[in-house]
């Protein structure tokens, strides 16, 4: 959960509460008890939405970490072929083979 949700939820919580208390005493600050339940529906859809997220970082952050590791060998390939590649043929050639540098 990130920090800026957690704190929101926390705080939100506290509120909801402290209203609740005060509505039962009949001193309800000008909030109704159906404001107090949206905000409380609003609470739960964001907590909902906040575990959904968390589970889909946690689902997506290992493919991220494989997706770098295969880029990092794709780009080690081609800085290798590519050396090669100019090594052996000159400047002229390089574009044939789909090097666009010049030296």
């Amino acid at each position: 959960m990130s920090k800026t949700i957690e704190l929101q939820i926390e705080k939100s919580r506290g509120l909801v509460e402290g209203l609740r208390k005060h509505l039962r005493q009949g001193v309800g600050g000008g909030v109704t008890d159906e404001e107090i339940v949206k905000m409380e529906e609003a609470l739960s859809e964001l907590e909902s939405a906040n575990e959904e997220c968390d589970r889909l970082r946690a689902e997506l952050s290992p493919k991220v970490k494989h997706m770098n590791e295969v880029l990092n060998t794709v780009k080690t390939a081609y800085a290798e072929k590519k050396k090669t590649l100019k090594g052996y043929y000159p400047q002229e050639q390089w574009a044939e083979y789909g090097v666009p540098d010049k030296r």
